[in-house]
């Protein structure tokens, strides 16, 4: 079984959006310039692994909306994206970013069910390029 790991809020200015959520939620945003990219700590973390010390919280991250990626999205952890993606186009779904590397963390993807809700798909894997 895979769980949720993750999830997504896209906006359209990434300031606007992490000045509403830190004051109403309270929430660590930490900006990552390089990637466009804000990660949302809503729960205290490990600080060696970045995980979650609360078993079943998750945190998340804030990118700027695309036309593919315009609703909050969650995160399924899987052991293969490749694999999983493959599954899913064969069920009727479709690709929307394919494997890519975060270096030193993992991999992510984004896919379509077959009801147009995208989702992400997430392997941690610190060998990542």
């Amino acid at each position: 079984m895979s769980g949720v790991v993750h999830f997504e809020i896209p906006a359209d200015d990434q300031g606007r959006a992490r000045e509403f959520y830190g004051a109403a939620f309270d929430w660590r945003l930490e900006v990552l310039p390089e990637l466009g990219y804000t990660n949302v700590v809503t729960t205290p973390v490990d600080g060696t692994t970045q995980v979650p010390l609360e078993p079943g919280a998750i945190n998340g991250g804030m990118f700027e909306r695309s036309p593919d990626l315009a609703h909050p999205i969650i995160t399924v952890d899987v052991d293969d994206i490749d694999a999983v993606l493959e599954r899913i186009v064969g069920l009727g779904g479709a690709v929307v970013q394919a494997k890519t590397a975060i270096p030193g963390m993992g991999y992510f993807g984004y896919f379509r069910d077959t009801e147009g809700n995208v989702l992400g798909l997430w392997t941690t894997a610190a060998d990542a390029a």
